[in-house]
């Protein structure tokens, strides 16, 4: 996740259907309406459709900020009769209750959601039909994701007319599936779900016709599953050919390769899916947020508010207040927010002039109502009262590899999901992914020396400013994040050779730390291997007291290495240019069946 800015306005997309040229013309006497609305920051998609004949129309999963489906449905002459929800969320606070309000819409879930809910509902079984006139929609039960879920089957021309879309929920993505493991639904497993999903998806979505459009409720980004595509829509046949999940196998396969590698779910998840049960308050449709004297915020923040700082990275690493939180309203502002207090907390904001509003409607997708007001004037509060301001430490990648190796018990902190992780970390950090850091810096040292990492810097500084917020004394993260530390060089100022020096110190040992294919393919006679990843758990079997030349291809990741052994108080130094210069050198290159080698 870089800093890049992901717009949280609503883009929205009118589909053509049948043989309509646009989603308004007439083919057959068959007029349907379709719009999805995609929502980047949430990664959300939500639909209304309309019959034309009628004037009937419905939405379907709804954002909690409803406008712009009643200024459509207006202008378009629908009627919005009833708001559909594919399960319980649990990633946003839907709008079923807004749009209910002020359309009389009833609201319609799957039978099995029967009793779970606070407001009255109408429920609907396998192969339920809802008319809209010509335009037929049909409920498929598909549990898998939540027991509650459904899929909606499209058709233009009645029931007996062939399949439009379908509307997939969290069921089915582009490019994935809905994960199984989320605790949405108290009391039933992962393995439950994972079969019922398999069974949802071949007996009901694959038997759809392969021209049939794929319409899920978000796309990638969300953390409802853990490879889904940018794209918005597909079609039932590509899926079938191109998406992992619905490749040939088992059902116990598919359980196991849809529940690994899945991110952590986000904090306030739970808190959402709850909510989105309940009778709760309406959305507050007057965005407007109360300015407030510093004096003001510091007494709000010591009672426990949290003091959220919506400005980017740069600009809160130059200055911000104390014990101030960052999220960049640039990025998935509202999720993250919900990963770093727990839901109710009282909040206060601090913005860019004029994004006050944004702020606190974004909060209010995924149910933090509770701002009390925002900073009034933050840059000259901050000039007024030095006192109160904090900077934040940001190392860049030879900062870090020179702390690695020159401050004594450094703890690395891995804010990124587990799935990222998995392809490769700094050597002795430890992975929390930002949604379980919170719960966690109970376990951590708050006097520590510490650096935290993400993939590209923006999760960082939000899990840096938490940890500040918290009492850690020394916390650095690192502007680039993994990305930039796995191809930046490394300083030039570690400890070093060249590979002629490195040739002739027979005392030595010749760490070649490269992975085993470029090892098999070719190394220096006398080296001994273990990849980089393994490094940790043979580190002590390389304390005999020799120092240790540390080899890999081109010398940028054994000089990673050569901190990290140095912070370890071993005495190691970086062979310089790599087995490439070893082997331009004309030194002896073999293979791992002691034929000559090559260096790849």
């Amino acid at each position: 996740m870089t800093g890049d800015r992901i717009f949280c306005t609503m883009f929205v997309y009118t589909y053509p259907v049948g043989y309509h040229q646009d989603a308004t013309m007439q083919a057959d006497g068959v007029t349907m309406f379709l719009k999805q609305y995609y929502l980047g920051c949430l990664s959300h998609a939500s639909y209304l459709i309309g019959d034309e004949s009628t004037g009937r129309a419905v939405v379907v999963d709804p954002q909690r900020d409803v406008n712009e489906y009643l200024a459509d449905a207006e202008a378009h002459g629908f009627t919005i009769t009833k708001v559909i929800e594919t399960h319980f969320h649990a990633d946003f606070l839907s709008g079923h209750l807004e749009l209910a309000a002020r359309t009389d819409a009833d609201i319609v879930y799957g039978a099995a959601a029967a009793g779970r809910v606070g407001f009255p509902i109408e429920t609907h079984a396998n192969g339920d039909h809802i008319s809209l006139g010509k335009v037929d929609l049909e409920i498929l039960e598909t549990p898998g994701h939540t027991p509650e879920s459904i899929c909606v089957v499209v058709r233009p021309d009645g029931p007996d007319s062939t399949p439009e879309g379908v509307l997939t929920g969290d069921t089915l993505f582009i490019g994935d599936v809905g994960r199984p493991d989320l605790l949405a639904s108290v009391g039933v497993t992962a393995e439950e779900l994972g079969f019922q999903l398999y069974r949802s998806l071949h007996d009901k979505l694959m038997t759809l016709p392969d021209e049939t459009k794929v319409y899920p409720a978000h796309g990638a980004g969300s953390a409802c599953g853990k490879n889904l595509s940018t794209e918005t829509v597909s079609t039932i046949g590509e899926q079938r050919r191109t998406n992992y999940a619905l490749q040939p196998m088992v059902a116990e396969d598919f359980v196991d390769v849809v529940t690994q590698g899945q991110s952590v779910a986000p904090l306030y998840f739970a808190f959402a899916a709850n909510k989105n049960r309940e009778s709760r308050a309406l959305l507050d449709h007057d965005v407007s947020v109360k300015s407030l004297s510093l004096d003001t915020v510091l007494k709000h923040q010591a009672g426990g508010a949290v003091v959220i700082d919506s400005r980017d990275d740069i600009a809160f690493a130059q200055g911000h207040l104390r014990g101030s939180i960052n999220i960049g309203l640039g990025g998935r502002f509202a999720e993250y927010a919900g990963e770093v207090m727990e839901p109710g907390t009282p909040i206060i904001l601090v913005t860019d002039p004029g994004h006050e509003p944004e702020a606190k409607t974004r909060l209010a997708r995924i149910g933090f109502d509770n701002v009390i007001g925002a900073l009034a004037d933050p840059i000259a509060t901050f000039v007024a009262n030095p006192s109160h301001v904090a900077q934040l430490s940001r190392l860049s990648v030879d900062d870090l590899a020179e702390r690695i190796a020159s401050v004594k018990d450094l703890v690395l902190i891995d804010v990124r999901n587990p799935g990222e992780v998995a392809l490769g970390s700094i050597h002795g950090a430890r992975s929390i992914g930002l949604p379980s850091l919170l719960h966690s810096i109970d376990e951590l040292d708050r006097n520590a020396p510490t650096v935290v990492f993400c993939a590209g810097g923006y999760r960082s500084a939000i899990a840096s400013s938490l940890l500040r917020s918290h009492g850690f004394t020394d916390v650095s993260d690192l502007i680039g994040g993994h990305t930039a530390w796995s191809t930046g060089n490394i300083p030039a100022t570690l400890p070093a050779v060249d590979v002629e020096t490195a040739a002739g110190d027979a005392d030595a040992l010749w760490l070649d730390v490269r992975e085993n294919d470029e090892w098999e393919a070719g190394h220096a006679p006398a080296a001994v291997h273990i990849a980089m990843s393994d490094l940790p758990d043979q580190l002590d079997q390389l304390r005999d007291g020799r120092r240790i030349v540390v080899i890999c291809r081109s010398g940028n990741r054994s000089g990673k290495v050569t901190a990290w052994l140095i912070n370890h108080g071993i005495d190691a130094v970086n062979m310089t240019g790599g087995m490439q210069v070893w082997e331009k050198a004309g030194l002896p290159v073999v293979s791992s069946s002691n034929a000559v080698g090559a260096v790849i």
